[in-house]
């Protein structure tokens, strides 16, 4: 959670705001969008926020969306290891979080005398919903919609 010391700001708690209002995740400039009626105007107010919500540990980036999504459990992500599967047909993202997984991580990197600062497993596929063919109850229709190269399309 967000140090005591240094509280979250107005523009980061709208950002933090509009990420849980989402079903997707969201790009820097969807959320610019949807900020606009706050007065945000510039990219650089919402990387800003988005920078410092990171760096609480309250929202992370998917890097092969380059895209948010805030934290399912802002406590583990204290660890430092965060791991998402994220669904290539529907675009859903679910945070997987298992302390044997952290472990193992952790003794992998300790095995070779490496010290990670963080890691983020992003694994892609097809969620159990969209696995039977879009079956009925996938969430492509309330999804950002994915391109051939795992990009979000805005």
């Amino acid at each position: 959670m967000p140090s005591a010391t240094k509280p979250l700001t107005e523009n980061q708690l709208h950002v933090l705001a509009a990420l849980r209002a989402a079903n997707a995740p969201l790009t820097a400039y969807a959320l610019l969008e949807r900020l606009r009626v706050w007065g945000f105007n510039a990219p650089t107010q919402v990387y800003r926020s988005l920078n410092r919500l990171v760096e609480v540990g309250v929202v992370h980036r998917l890097e092969s969306l380059n895209a948010y999504v805030t934290c399912t459990d802002a406590d583990h992500c204290t660890f430092g290891f965060t791991a998402f599967a994220i669904c290539d047909s529907c675009g859903g993202v679910e945070e997987l979080i298992d302390e044997r997984f952290t472990a193992s991580l952790a003794h992998l990197a300790k095995s070779h005398a490496f010290t990670p600062a963080n890691a983020t497993v992003e694994l892609h596929g097809n969620c159990g919903q969209c696995a039977d063919d879009r079956a009925p109850g996938c969430k492509s229709e309330q999804a950002l919609p994915i391109n051939d190269r795992n990009r979000i399309d805005e």
